[in-house]
């Protein structure tokens, strides 16, 4: 896959999944109506902001190293020929994944919705359910000694701290 194809399929991609899933969805569970903030504390709706500042950039980041520097997509039908470990794959072998829960969860937390707060929950269980069923296992048969060097040093979901040596899935 050239650059330019994998650049195209993951922009095709981001519109598909990503914004289904932390946008469409969000949209039609909360019509995005400003509910009474969780325990009638406003910092909380502050907290949400914080999450989605900061998984939005993770998830555009790291399509498009996906794209650039692995030279695919982040969708299965079109993987990276390459295994992507730096950017925030660094700090963690799923930010994509990580950004989409942080960005619905901080929709639940400035609309006081609750119900966006359980989609996202349900959400990360149905991540961590393909992680361990498909991802995992495809990217082992991929890369072998590759990746599981990789998974010995980078967690699944709790971003390694920096001056850390050791991952705990």
């Amino acid at each position: 896959m050239t650059r330019g194809s994998a650049a195209l399929g993951s922009a095709v991609f981001f519109l598909i999944a990503p914004t289904t899933v932390a946008g469409v969805v969000p949209w039609w569970i909360s019509q995005w109506r400003l509910q009474a903030p969780f325990f009638d504390l406003q910092v909380i709706r502050w907290f949400g902001v914080v999450l989605i500042l900061l998984g939005i950039p993770v998830l555009v980041e790291t399509f498009t190293r996906f794209a650039l520097q692995g030279g695919g997509t982040p969708a299965p039908v079109a993987p990276t020929q390459h295994l992507v470990i730096t950017g925030p794959n660094r700090y963690v072998r799923n930010p994509i994944y990580l950004a989409l829960v942080a960005i619905v969860l901080g929709q639940g937390l400035i609309l006081g919705n609750a119900r966006l707060l359980v989609y996202g929950a349900l959400l990360w269980i149905g991540f961590h359910i393909f992680v361990l069923a498909y991802e995992e296992p495809t990217l082992r048969r991929t890369f072998g000694a590759e990746y599981d060097t990789y998974c010995a040093n980078v967690s699944r979901w709790l971003p390694r701290l920096p001056g850390s040596t050791s991952a705990s899935s």
